[in-house]
């Protein structure tokens, strides 16, 4: 109970903190319940929803320098932006850069 107490008014403090200030977000809710509720929408608005945001792998992809040499174009850019990464370049200059990013000098 008071676990939940803790977190509840940690969540609210955080909510009011980040929460936008302007007068019509104040004044449109009925009570605090509603203000806190529109607060965090804003707040998740502006943030993203949970599958928006940018995860870093756990693991290094694990391919060879020969499978960086062959592999095509698209899917040198989706390894890239897994791991949040953007490179414009030839696909050659692509290539190079993720061998530079995810081999380990001796396998490079």
């Amino acid at each position: 109970m008071a676990l939940n107490w803790l977190l509840n008014s940690a969540y609210t403090i955080l909510l009011q903190h980040y929460a936008p200030r302007n007068e019509q977000t104040i004044s449109d809710p009925k009570n605090e319940e509603d203000r806190l509720k529109m607060n965090r929408r804003e707040i998740e608005n502006k943030v993203g929803s949970s599958g928006g945001r940018f995860q870093m792998p756990l693991h290094y992809p694990r391919y060879a320098k020969s499978d960086y040499e062959k592999m095509e174009e698209w899917k040198v850019d989706a390894l890239l932006r897994q791991y949040g990464l953007s490179f414009d370049g030839s696909l050659e200059e692509k290539r190079r850069f993720a061998m530079g990013a995810f081999l380990w000098p001796d396998q490079y």
